[in-house]
C-alpha cells in the first residue's frame, strides 16, 4: 500500500506540497497505521540508545520521530474542516482513537520520560541555544502535563479520557455544520426581498439556481448569506426566522450537541483533576501568558466595566432611534443588526454595502499581498505545478524581494460549500523547520467563507470580509516568515493568548487611506474608492463598540465558566449558559444557547482560551500605536516586528519576544484608547 499511497511518498510537487488530487479517502487510514508503525520504530531506537541522554539523541530525535504521521494527520484534519463529508467524518471517528492512543503511548512511556528528564536536569550546564532550551522545557512540561508522573491506574484512565475526547470534538463540529446546512429559507415572492441589497439578492438567486430552483431566492446560514439578511431585510418575520435558525444550530434537532458538551466538559475536568489541577482552566492556563484563572477573570472584569455601560448606551440609543422611525416598541435580537445598520447610515451617511463595488476579491487579494510586500519586503507570485483540493483553491509562492529567496507556499480557499466548516482560519500543512533531516519552508493555507461570485458579478467583499482576509493573512505571515530550527517552535506554535496578535494587528491597516488606496477600486469603472467614504468608515470606527466588546467578553466568560464549574452539577446546557452570562446579556435568550455551536471551545483549541482574542487585542493595539507614531510602513518598525517577533515563532516566551520588539511590556490601556473608551495619551 505504501508504494501507491500518496500520503506516504515524498511529494515531487514544488516545496514538497501535498498531492491533493491523488489523495483519496481510502488512503488515510492505511497511511496513519503505517506512519505510526514507522514512528514507533523511531521512538524505540531513542529508548534503546545506549548513549547517555543528550539534547540531540533525545529531544531532537523525538522532534523528528513522527514526521510522517504529522504530515498525514495535518492533511486529514485540514481536509476534514475545509471539505468535510460523511466519509471523512466517519474516518475521524476511527482515526481519532488510533492517534490518541499512540500519543498516550509516547507521553506515558517511562523510559522516554526518564531520558527527557535526564537532559532537563542538566539543562543549566548544557550548551544549548535559546530555541533548544525552549524545546526542552516545553517537551518536559508536555510529559508531566500528559501524565508521565501518574501511577498505572491513573495513566490507564487518562488514556481512556484522551481517546474519548479525540472523537467528541470532530462529532461536535460535524453536528454544528450539518445542523446549519439542514436549514434554508426559500423566497418565492419578490416583495419579501425588500431592503436587501442587490448583491444579496443576486447571490440568493444564484444559490437557488444551483439547486434547480430557478426563479426563487435561496438563503442559508452561511455567513455571506445570513449576515446581509438579518442586517437589511425589511420583513421582520423572516429576519426572526433566519435569526432563530442560526441561534438554534445543533440545539433541539437531530444534531443536538448538548450531550456532547456535557461529556466534553466532564472529561476535561476529570483529566485536569487526575493531573493535579483544580479544573480544566487551571490546567490550560498554566501554559498561557495569563497563567491563572484569576488573571483571566481580572482581565474580563476590567473590560466588562468599560464595555457594559457602553453597550447599554448603544442599545438605548438604538431603541430610541428604532421608535423614531416607526420600528417596534421593544427591540428583539433579530432587530439589532437591522436598526444598527440604519442608524449607522443616518449618523455617518453611508451603508456597509457602499463598499462592495470597490472591493472585488481579486483586487483586494492583490492589495493585501502588496500591503505585506510594502511592510516586509516580500513578493507573492501565483504558482503553477501545485495540486489543490477544490477548483476554488489557488496556490501562491512567497519570495524575499531583496535576496530572491523562496519563503514558502500559500494556498487560498475563499468560498462556502457543503461540508466546509463555517468561519475563517489559517492552517498549516507543514510548519517551517527541520523535516526529514533538512530545514524546509512552510506550506500554509487560509480558508474563508466569503461572498461567492455570481454569473453577473465577481466576488464583492464587505469591509468586514476585507478585515477577515487581512486577519487570516496575518496568521499566514506568522507561519510563512518563521525562521527557526524546530517545527514545534515555528510560526503560530506559540502560547495561545499570543497567537492572535499577528492576525489582529493587521486589521488596523484596513481603516487607513494609505492602505485602502492600494486596492479599493470600482470593479466596473476602476475608479478609486472616494476619500470621503474612507473618512466615513473611520468616523464610524467606534460605532456600537460597546455592544461588540460586551459580546466578546460574554463569550469569554461563558468559556471560562464551562471550564471552571463542577460538571457534575450541570444538568442543562441552556440553563447553565443563562446563569453564566446573566450579568452580560442585555436580552433574555429567545432561542438555542450559543454553547451548542461554539466550536471554538468544544471542537477547537480555545477551551479556557476564548479570552485570548481580547488579550491579544491589547497587544495589537499597543503594536499599532508604534506604526501610527513612526509611519504605517516604517521600515525600521516593520523590520523589528518581523525579525524580533514574527520570525521567532514560539522559540522564546512571548512576553520576552514582545519586550524585545517593543522595548517594553504592552500598555494595558491601549485597547480601550483605540476603541474610544479611554482618552488618548498626550504626545510627549
Amino acid at each position: 500500500m505504501s508504494a501507491s499511497n500518496p500520503l506516504l511518498q515524498t511529494s515531487s510537487l514544488p516545496n514538497k506540497a501535498p498531492a491533493f488530487e491523488k489523495i483519496k479517502s481510502g488512503h488515510y487510514l492505511p497511511a496513519i497505521e503505517a506512519a505510526i508503525e514507522e514512528a514507533r520504530a523511531n521512538y524505540n531506537a531513542i529508548k534503546n540508545n545506549p548513549e547517555s541522554p543528550r539534547f540531540e539523541n533525545t529531544l531532537e530525535a523525538m522532534e523528528n520521530a513522527s514526521e510522517t504521521l504529522g504530515s498525514v494527520t495535518s492533511v486529514f484534519y485540514n481536509q476534514l474542516s475545509c471539505m468535510g463529508g460523511d466519509d471523512l467524518h466517519e474516518l475521524a471517528e476511527k482515526i481519532g482513537p488510533i492517534t490518541s492512543n499512540f500519543s498516550s503511548d509516547i507521553i506515558l512511556d517511562e523510559t522516554l520520560f526518564k531520558r527527557v528528564k535526564a537532559v532537563h536536569d542538566q539543562k543549566d550546564v548544557s550548551n544549548l541555544t535559546t530555541e533548544q532550551k525552549t524545546l526542552l522545557e516545553d517537551s518536559y512540561k508536555s510529559f508531566v502535563r500528559g501524565g508521565a508522573l501518574l501511577d498505572e491506574a491513573k495513566k490507564k484512565r487518562l488514556r481512556e479520557i484522551n481517546e474519548a475526547l479525540s472523537t467528541l470534538g470532530p462529532v461536535f463540529m460535524n453536528n454544528a455544520s450539518r445542523s446549519a446546512e439542514s436549514f434554508e429559507l426559500i423566497i418565492e415572492d419578490e416583495k419579501d426581498l425588500a431592503g436587501l441589497p442587490d448583491t444579496a439578492i443576486e447571490a440568493a438567486a444564484h444559490a437557488a439556481a444551483e439547486k434547480d430552483m430557478a426563479g426563487k431566492w435561496r438563503f442559508t446560514l452561511d455567513y455571506p448569506s445570513y449576515i446581509p439578511f438579518v442586517q437589511y431585510a425589511d420583513n421582520r418575520e423572516l429576519r426572526e426566522k433566519m435569526w432563530r435558525a442560526f441561534a438554534d444550530r445543533a440545539y433541539g434537532d437531530e444534531y443536538d450537541n448538548c450531550e456532547n458538551i456535557l461529556k466534553i466538559v466532564a472529561l476535561k475536568d476529570e483529566r485536569a483533576k487526575l493531573l493535579g489541577y483544580k479544573n480544566h482552566a487551571d490546567y490550560v492556563l498554566e501554559r498561557r501568558m495569563a497563567e491563572t484563572a484569576e488573571n483571566v477573570w481580572d482581565f474580563l472584569n476590567k473590560l466588562k466595566s468599560a464595555y457594559k455601560p457602553a453597550a447599554e448606551k448603544d442599545l438605548a440609543e438604538l431603541q430610541k432611534f428604532a421608535k423614531e422611525i416607526g420600528g417596534p416598541e421593544e427591540l428583539m435580537q433579530w432587530d439589532v443588526g437591522y436598526y444598527a445598520e440604519k442608524l449607522k447610515q443616518k449618523l455617518f451617511a453611508f451603508s456597509s454595502e457602499d463598499f462592495r463595488p470597490y472591493l472585488p476579491l481579486d483586487n483586494v487579494l492583490k492589495g493585501c499581498f502588496d500591503h505585506f510586500s510594502k511592510l516586509f519586503g516580500v513578493e507573492f507570485k501565483e504558482a503553477n505545478g501545485y495540486e489543490v483540493w477544490h477548483k476554488d483553491v489557488r496556490a501562491f509562492e512567497l519570495f524575499d524581494k531583496d535576496s530572491g529567496d523562496f519563503i514558502g507556499t500559500l494556498f487560498t480557499d475563499f468560498f462556502p460549500r457543503t461540508g466546509k466548516k463555517q468561519g475563517a482560519w489559517m492552517t498549516s500543512y507543514r510548519d517551517q523547520g527541520l523535516f526529514h533531516g533538512q530545514i524546509e519552508r512552510p506550506v500554509i493555507a487560509i480558508v474563508c467563507n466569503f461572498t461567492k461570485p455570481t454569473s453577473k458579478k465577481p466576488s464583492l467583499l464587505t469591509h468586514g470580509e476585507v478585515t477577515t482576509l487581512f486577519h487570516e493573512m496575518g496568521h499566514a505571515m506568522h507561519g510563512l516568515l518563521s525562521n527557526v530550527k524546530y517545527r514545534s517552535n515555528a510560526g503560530t506554535n506559540v502560547l495561545w493568548d499570543f497567537v492572535e496578535l499577528p492576525s489582529q494587528v493587521q486589521e488596523n491597516w484596513c481603516y487607513e487611506k494609505e492602505t485602502l488606496d492600494m486596492f479599493a477600486a470600482h470593479y466596473e469603472t476602476g475608479e478609486k474608492i472616494p476619500a470621503e467614504l474612507i473618512q466615513k468608515l473611520r468616523d464610524a470606527m467606534h460605532f456600537m463598540v460597546g455592544w461588540g466588546g460586551l459580546r466578546q467578553i460574554s463569550l469569554g466568560t461563558l468559556d471560562m465558566n464551562w471550564h471552571t464549574a463542577d460538571p457534575s452539577k450541570i444538568k442543562d446546557v441552556a440553563a447553565f449558559e443563562d446563569e453564566s452570562i446573566k450579568d452580560l446579556s442585555l436580552f433574555p435568550r429567545r432561542a438555542g444557547p450559543a454553547s451548542a455551536s461554539f466550536s471554538h471551545i468544544f471542537a477547537g483549541g480555545y477551551s479556557a482560551g476564548y479570552y485570548s482574542y481580547k488579550w491579544a487585542e491589547v497587544l495589537d493595539a499597543d503594536t499599532f500605536e508604534l506604526f501610527l507614531e513612526k509611519g504605517l510602513y516604517n521600515k525600521d518598525a516593520a523590520k523589528a516586528y518581523r525579525e524580533k517577533l514574527l520570525s521567532k515563532g514560539g522559540s522564546e516566551e512571548p512576553a520576552v519576544l514582545y519586550r524585545n520588539f517593543r522595548g517594553r511590556d504592552a500598555d494595558p490601556d491601549a485597547l480601550l484608547r483605540r476603541e474610544g473608551l479611554l482618552k488618548k495619551k498626550k504626545a510627549a
